[in-house]
């Protein structure tokens, strides 16, 4: 199945988690929020969100400094 990732066209397995889908993209989960179809994806659903074909993710890191 395919979804857009950050704007890239990604091809995933069907079934695939969102939380998978981060660790296997080496996403530190305790610094980014996610937003999947516009929605906010609190990080307690990480592991119970199934992605599906066509999905809009976007996954922003925090950065810190000052």
């Amino acid at each position: 199945m395919k979804i857009q990732a950050n704007g890239q066209e990604r091809e995933l397995s069907n079934g695939k988690l969102l939380g998978e889908f981060l660790e296997e993209n080496q996403y530190q989960q305790e610094r980014i929020a996610v937003e999947l179809n516009g929605d906010i994806v609190p990080k307690s659903r990480y592991g119970e969100t199934v992605l599906q074909e066509g999905d809009v993710l976007e996954v922003v890191s925090f950065v810190g400094g000052g």
